[in-house]
């Protein structure tokens, strides 16, 4: 229903006056609060209220607004894909990922995108709308509630443009950093972005302890303005200044994801201008064997190719590593999530 109040959208501070407008005591937001994020599908699941509250929380209020469609497994490394259906008719891609170091989720911000970058899925059809900050949380909640599994690490790096919906990722971060929520470290969290500077600076201010990556993807404006416009708005030295910027204000170094193209952007002259253009930012390239997304004519560089590439950064001053891929056989990997409409799904 529209005037159903989207619970998982509150701050604690705003469940508790929704509770006094309730008649209820403020307590009991703190109570639904932690069921919310404990994974609570329903009311019915949250004993510790009594049945007349239960009652008015189902008129007046959801849990959540997602609804879980598919999950597919990769067989490859376990990887696992969700495909989470939104109020509305679209759906969004989330990404489970294990790792030694904790088990990690990649979430979407948007339902589409519309920077248009030429070699991502996310792209295709264009931006339909931002998610909201509850939507955001709550593909977290749906994946350790399907799962069973704590998630320590949240990248910010699905569908959409996170600086281009930024007050609802604002919002997102405090729900899921609150002590009450999901009490995940500001650290554990890394936003993804393909360079909208006036946001950079101000996520500098906001969230300094936050991890940013920056989708690069170019040594140069030529090839950059080919494959992701929003380089004719924020020109490379003008997005590297800022990085440079951040990196002086937060104290933290900067990632830059650097998708590697076959006779695109994969050669030692490439490697070289890039290396001479990052001399003297705080960073780290994040080298990235371009997936393959059937709208796209762009083949990814081989691994001997990347290899190479980072050799060629490493002589020259410049840290890099080449991304361990997981659930490519899913299309899960980097640039292959996308909005699907699941009106057209068979469930």
């Amino acid at each position: 229903m529209a005037d159903q109040v989207q619970l998982k959208n509150l701050s604690l501070e705003e469940m508790e006056h929704f509770f006094e407008e309730l008649g209820e005591k403020k307590f009991r937001a703190k109570q639904v609060y932690k069921w919310l994020y404990r994974g609570a599908g329903s009311f019915a699941e949250m004993t510790d209220l009594s049945k007349e509250l239960r009652q008015k929380l189902e008129e007046r209020s959801e849990v959540g607004s997602l609804r879980l469609l598919q999950v597919q497994v990769s067989q490859e490394d376990g990887t696992r894909k969700y495909l989470f259906g939104l109020d509305d008719g679209n759906s969004v891609e989330s990404v489970f990922m294990k790792y030694k170091h904790g088990n990690s989720i990649c979430i979407s911000s948007q339902a589409g995108c519309r920077m248009g970058c030429t070699f991502c899925a996310s792209a295709v059809g264009g931006l339909k709308r931002n998610l909201t900050a509850g939507e955001m949380a709550e593909q977290i909640v749906s994946v350790e509630r399907e799962t069973g599994q704590r998630i320590s690490n949240i990248v910010v790096m699905g569908t959409g443009e996170p600086f281009d919906n930024y007050d609802n990722l604002f919002k997102f971060i405090h729900l899921v950093h609150s002590k009450e929520g999901l009490n995940i470290g500001l650290r554990s969290i890394t936003v993804s972005t393909c360079g909208i500077v006036p946001k950079l600076a101000q996520f500098a201010k906001d969230f300094p302890q936050v991890n940013v990556a920056v989708s690069l993807h170019a040594p140069n404006d030529l090839i950059r303005e080919q494959t992701m416009p929003i380089n004719r708005k924020y020109p490379i030295q003008q997005l590297l200044q800022a990085c440079k910027e951040y990196t002086q204000e937060t104290g933290r170094r900067i990632t830059f994801e650097y998708a590697l193209a076959a006779g695109v952007n994969d050669q030692p002259v490439h490697a070289q201008e890039l290396a001479k253009k990052l001399k003297g930012i705080l960073c780290h390239v994040n080298l990235i064997p371009l997936n393959s997304v059937t709208e796209s004519q762009m083949k990814g560089a081989s691994r001997a190719q990347a290899q190479e590439f980072q050799r060629q950064l490493e002589r020259l001053g410049i840290t890099a590593t080449i991304r361990r891929e997981l659930g490519r056989d899913i299309d899960a990997a980097c640039g292959q999530l996308r909005l699907k409409n699941y009106e057209n799904l068979e469930n």
